[in-house]
């Protein structure tokens, strides 16, 4: 069974045990601290006093219990899935935090020891899969780096300490970080995690096919505000891509080049068409129809223009990155991230000069264009005792600070978590990452922390390959999906 789905399913049945959520707002809230160490340069004013007499406190008791109050150590382990070699800080800051807690612990007169056994998956498939198994016989890692979608099904699990009882996200860095990350990081109006990082999922153009058609570079230039204004549609995207075919420049097929797998990026194509994925006031998912409808047809549209095959979806990954990176297609949408991969592995050289970048456009003119920025948070699992959690929290605490977190955001051409980080000149003087944080990230939305999300992605993919590859028409289906969703959420979805 697919991990991710397995723990979906476990999730539906097991509830959070009448957890009350901390408030990030009160100056007197229990915050754990460990009994080997005490990095109080988190906290601010009044919880200064109130964490230094409660770490004075624990040490008491751990001399007391016959435990050492001054000589600790840790062994940390820490899973990251989907990570690709240019991700590597995604466990090697987990790395230098360690190095940095133990000098602190160090200058404080205590003798503290992290060891960090770290393992990466560069898939997400294998990396559900061991997490989920691990779990199930407590041989889990400490710390796992993961879609912050994750975050509902395990906590329903009870696989997640939040991370609001250990830190205080009220003070520097957590208090910095981008509202809108923080926010994908609650589940129940509880945090239990940390951004890891943030991207967004732009629409790709080539420019000399945009030439080779007519297009001015000045009209190239304009592109990504024309797109902002709800100017330039899908529906334009799809026709200047069959003029791209019609006049050579690209094969048939090759015009849109959407994403070759399953993935959160076809959600913003529903978005653009003015449709909703969780309604806040009910807190229930969101089916529209008449949105539904529009985002299939769109790809059947483009099936049947000609300028999208029919059997797209399955092509091997490095076929993609190697076709949208040496030209081979007009249009295309990925991530921002990409950027490492093309201008790294795929050798292309003049990225600004070849291609131009964009939020995913509206599907219809004054409508809404959209991005989605799907962030990786550290989440705190709970394997291990609690002095083990609070070292980790500490750990991804010291991590997400912005001379550390730039560090993967510039390797890995990812985006900055706080308006801090944008500044540190390693960030700032970068044009990608400044250039893609001004054009795309205030427009991003994220997927719902809602555990039975997996259950209406499922459905939604499937219903897309239908009207993708013929089988059925749009609006089959959408009424199939629809009633799909009726039958297998219930209450929990709302179908309009």
């Amino acid at each position: 069974m697919h991990g991710c789905a397995a723990l979906l399913r476990v999730g539906r049945s097991i509830g959070l045990q009448g957890r009350r959520p901390a408030s990030s707002n009160s100056q007197l809230k229990t915050i754990r601290r460990p009994s080997g160490s005490g990095r109080i340069g988190i906290f601010k004013g009044f919880n200064v006093a109130l964490s230094r007499l409660a770490v004075a406190a624990f040490a008491l008791a751990a001399v007391g219990a016959g435990a050492p109050a001054l000589a600790k150590d840790f062994t940390i382990t820490v899973w990251s899935g989907g990570t690709s070699d240019p991700e590597h800080h995604r466990v090697d800051n987990i790395k230098l935090a360690a190095e940095q807690l133990q000098r602190e612990a160090q200058a404080e007169g205590k003798d503290l020891k992290i060891k960090i056994d770290a393992r990466v998956f560069n898939d997400w498939d294998s990396f559900k899969q061991a997490f989920t198994l691990a779990a199930q016989s407590k041989t889990g890692p400490n710390i796992v780096v993961s879609g912050h979608e994750d975050i509902a099904a395990w906590s329903q699990a009870g696989l997640l300490r939040p991370v609001e009882e250990f830190v205080d996200l009220d003070s520097w860095p957590l208090n910095a970080i981008f509202p809108n990350l923080t926010r994908s990081a609650k589940f129940n109006n509880v945090t239990y995690g940390l951004p890891q990082d943030a991207e967004a999922r732009p629409l790709f153009a080539w420019i000399p096919h945009l030439k080779a058609i007519g297009w001015s570079d000045a009209g190239i230039a304009s592109l990504p505000d024309r797109i902002g204004k709800g100017q330039y549609t899908l529906y334009d995207m799809l026709a200047d891509a069959k003029k791209m075919q019609d006049k050579g420049v690209v094969a048939p097929g090759y015009g849109f080049y959407p994403r070759n797998l399953n993935g959160p990026d076809f959600w913003q194509f529903y978005i653009a068409f003015g449709g909703e994925m969780f309604d806040p006031k009910s807190a229930k998912l969101v089916f529209d129809q008449a949105a539904m409808t529009k985002f299939y047809k769109f790809f059947a549209d483009a099936v049947a223009m000609g300028v999208t095959k029919k059997n797209h979806i399955g092509l091997p990954s490095d076929q993609w990155y190697a076709d949208v990176a040496s030209g081979k297609a007009g249009f295309w949408h990925g991530g921002t991230w990409h950027y490492a991969r093309y201008t790294g592995k795929e050798k292309l050289k003049d990225f600004f000069g070849t291609v131009q970048f964009a939020l995913i456009p509206a599907g219809e003119k004054g409508g809404k264009p959209t991005t989605l920025t799907h962030p990786l948070v550290y989440l705190i699992t709970k394997q291990g005792s609690d002095d083990d959690a609070n070292i980790a929290a500490q750990l991804v605490t010291i991590a997400s600070e912005p001379r550390f977190n730039v560090l993967h955001a510039v390797s890995s051409a990812h985006l900055a978590i706080s308006e801090a980080e944008t500044r540190i000149p390693l960030y700032a003087d970068n044009r990608w990452a400044s250039e893609a944080t001004k054009r795309l990230l205030p427009s991003a939305m994220s997927l719902p922390n809602d555990a039975k999300l997996g259950t209406y992605w499922d459905l939604m993919w499937n219903g897309l390959l239908a009207a993708w590859t013929g089988d059925k028409s749009p609006e089959t289906a959408v009424r199939d999906a629809a009633a799909e969703a009726k039958s297998r959420l219930g209450d929990a979805i709302v179908v309009r």
